[in-house]
């Protein structure tokens, strides 16, 4: 999600299924995001670092060598996807008017340009499209990242509608076979707030381990969801390996 501080969406009226999943599942009281603008944020989730970044041109301008999630991933035999809404081609490169790349970090990383267009693709809806249809055969990728349109995602329009888009979306998460089977995990994050709360966003999991109403107590940020991210998936943990776990705080 995008560009809200953790005020402007937790304990806020425009975000009732926000605070209600707060409440039957978990956030985290201190939760911080890295940096400004948008980019340097999703290069952090995904790498342990914003790579010297400070702008959010396209990947023309910062291609991005190196390890990442991503690349992490599939190092260690398992499998990743990036399900962008309202992207008009599988890593498509350039901005369109409801798709910003600045929000998708795959398209940056020059070690995965053989293989983006078979991971990094678009969402579809919640009735056709790679990612319901993974989800209705229980193939999801070990790793997901799900990025909403620059509208749904709160960047360009209200929390309300954002939330009304995680109703639907993740209520079709933890409905399925997948979810309830009990070895999957939903992390919902900002890449940064308003520029109102000195970087400070929400967080919040969801799983089925996770205590109801679980206010994890700690000084959590990008980093630390990477981290944890790393060691859920049992990957060697090298990109964010000094940053806080957070499994624990969350009885994941």
């Amino acid at each position: 999600m995008e560009n809200k501080a953790q005020a402007q969406v937790l304990g806020a009226p425009s975000a009732p299924f926000e605070n209600a999943l707060a409440a039957r599942c978990a956030r985290a009281r201190t939760y911080w995001a890295v940096s400004h603008p948008s980019l340097p944020n999703y290069l952090a989730l995904t790498s342990g670092s914003t790579q010297g970044v400070t702008d959010d041109a396209g990947p023309a301008s910062h291609p991005i060598a190196g390890a990442s999630l991503f690349s992490e991933t599939a190092a260690a035999g398992r499998s990743w996807g990036s399900y962008v809404e309202s992207m008009p081609a599988p890593c498509f490169p350039a901005s369109t008017s409801l798709y910003a790349v600045k929000h998708n970090p795959a398209a940056y990383y020059t070690a995965l340009a053989a293989t983006c267009v078979a991971h990094d693709v678009p969402l579809g809806t919640l009735t056709s499209g790679p990612f319901v249809t993974a989800l209705a055969r229980g193939t999801l990728p070990a790793f997901s990242l799900v990025i909403p349109n620059i509208c749904n995602d709160t960047h360009d329009c209200s929390v309300s509608t954002g939330d009304r888009w995680l109703s639907a979306w993740v209520s079709a998460i933890t409905d399925s076979s997948m979810y309830r089977a009990g070895r999957t995990a939903v992390f919902i994050t900002w890449d940064e707030d308003d520029s109102s709360a000195g970087n400070q966003v929400a967080l919040l999991a969801i799983a089925p381990s996770i205590r109801p109403g679980t206010d994890a107590v700690g000084v959590f940020g990008h980093l630390s969801l990477l981290h944890t991210t790393e060691l859920m998936l049992g990957l060697p943990a090298r990109l964010a390996a000094t940053t806080p776990d957070m499994r624990a705080a969350f009885r994941l």
